[in-house]
């Protein structure tokens, strides 16, 4: 079970697909306006990562080494067409508020390189895992970029005011502003980490 663990741990500190593989850039960089927005877009793509890398780590040994790629793209392009399908029937605001994005998780580096790099390697278990893992720390990356965006580019947090008379930074809502938080966040947590060492 500790060995479970640690492939969850892995993709939230030690490979977070944002902050440490810097993958998923342009989701992240378009959807993190809002709080909201950000835990639409990592339950997505959780529920993608996880379907992909359990049915993959099932195929692996069936599906021939030239068709993969396509293969794998087939699979994971059914859990997103799964994902708009309910998110259009029971979220359809938060559906117009990702707009392409959710369709193009079909093609996000996160989702179709664990396919590749690990779930075509390693045991349904472990891909369960480090799917789950995966998604919990893009989720994780997209909540906090979102909050900071949403608290310090809107005023608001979840959609409310939080301090009565604050100025927003408005360039924290644009993508640039996305790109500056970002890089901020990136920075400080290259900062922990060569203190940590």
């Amino acid at each position: 079970m500790k060995k479970f663990f640690s492939e969850f741990l892995r993709g939230i500190i030690k490979e977070n697909p944002t902050f440490v593989l810097v993958l998923g850039l342009c989701p992240t960089l378009a959807v993190s306006v809002s709080v909201i927005n950000g835990i639409g877009m990592g339950i997505a793509a959780t529920f993608v990562l996880l379907g992909s890398n359990i049915i993959i780590a099932m195929l692996k040994n069936i599906i021939p080494d030239r068709v993969r790629i396509p293969c794998y793209i087939v699979v994971i392009a059914t859990f997103v067409t799964i994902n708009e399908m309910v998110m259009k029937a029971y979220s359809p605001a938060l559906n117009r508020a990702l707009g392409i994005y959710v369709p193009l998780i079909v093609v996000n580096c996160i989702v179709l390189g664990r396919a590749e790099a690990y779930a075509s390697k390693n045991s349904v278990v472990n891909s369960l895992f480090d799917g789950l893992g995966m998604g919990v720390g893009f989720t994780l990356a997209l909540i906090l970029i979102s909050a900071i965006r949403e608290f310090l580019g809107a005023g608001k947090l979840l959609g409310h005011t939080v301090i009565k008379g604050f100025q927003p930074a408005f360039v924290l809502g644009m993508p640039s502003g996305a790109l500056l938080v970002i890089g901020l966040l990136l920075g400080f947590f290259n900062v922990l980490k060569s203190k940590k060492e």
